[in-house]
This record gives C-alpha cells, structure tokens and sequence, in this order.
C-alpha cells in the first residue's frame, strides 16, 4: 500500500541505482545520451524557487542505497524518486527499507522495463509505490518532482 503524500514536502531524495552512473555511455540506444549529472543539473534547478530541495544520491551498492534510504527517515525527507535500476528486480532489502519508512515515493526506469527481458517485468517496489513511471526516457525524473511540487500547492 502507497503511503500518503504529505502537501508540506521541503525535501526530496532522487536515489539511483546500479549502472546509472554510466548514463551517457551505457546503451545509449536504451538509456539515451545524456549523463547522470546532467539529469541531478536539471532536476535541482527545477525546484529552485518552490521552496523544496532536492538531493541526489547514487551507488552500484545495495547496501548504500539502503543506507541512504535510512538516513532520509532520519533526516525528514518527504518524499523519495527512485530508479532501483537492476535492483527493482531482485531486492527485498531495498523494498524492506522504504517499507520501514513513512516517507512516500515514485519509482522511474527510463526504459520500459515491461517490453524488455521477462525478468524485468517484476518490480518489488511498485505495489508499494505512489506510482510508476517507465519508459519515458530521463524526463520519468521530471514528471515525478513535478508531481511531488504540484501535491504542495493543491
């Protein structure tokens, strides 16, 4: 089950998983050209001047990832992007951790995992998720922080 979407979001965790370092070089033809730190760019200046900053945390380590999560519920983020990458496929531990959390989140694949290998079809997040947004390319990232910028001014 989602968990609610507080209107008072100040803080928002972008987390990225596996691989999505090598945006840019990775598959191009898949995951497109631009870098990460392109898309971390675009995404802090479109929340300049909302009153809500956004963070953005990578790893290739599930163990940071989850760690990261753990300090967001310490820190008092209000709401979590994530892109597990190859963990959405294989990690309760993920799923446990943003279970354990009363912060809300929006999981974005820039591919769309479900015409691609049937065992990317299975995400162990989505049920858990506000919502899902996949293979839009890097823009999935912008529709999610503009949903959550929007929820604060309903």
């Amino acid at each position: 089950m989602a968990k609610p979407i507080s209107e008072n979001v100040h803080s928002v965790l972008i987390l990225h998983g596996p691989n999505l370092n090598l945006l840019g070089q990775r598959e191009p033809s898949i995951y497109g050209s631009e870098s990460l730190d392109d898309i971390n760019g675009r995404l802090t200046e479109a929340a300049v001047g909302t009153g809500v900053s956004v963070s953005c945390f990578q790893s290739n380590h599930e163990g940071e990832l989850i760690d990261r999560i753990q300090k967001a519920g310490r820190d008092g983020v209000g709401f979590i992007v994530i892109n597990p990458a190859a963990y959405t496929h294989t990690s309760v531990a993920i799923r446990d951790a943003l279970a354990g959390l009363s912060i809300p989140f929006i999981e974005v694949h820039i591919s769309n995992i479900h015409t691609r290998e049937s065992f990317r079809h299975k995400s162990y997040l989505s049920d858990i998720a506000v919502g899902t947004i996949c293979g839009l390319g890097s823009r999935g990232y912008d529709l999610a922080l503009a949903y959550v910028l929007l929820r604060g001014k309903e």
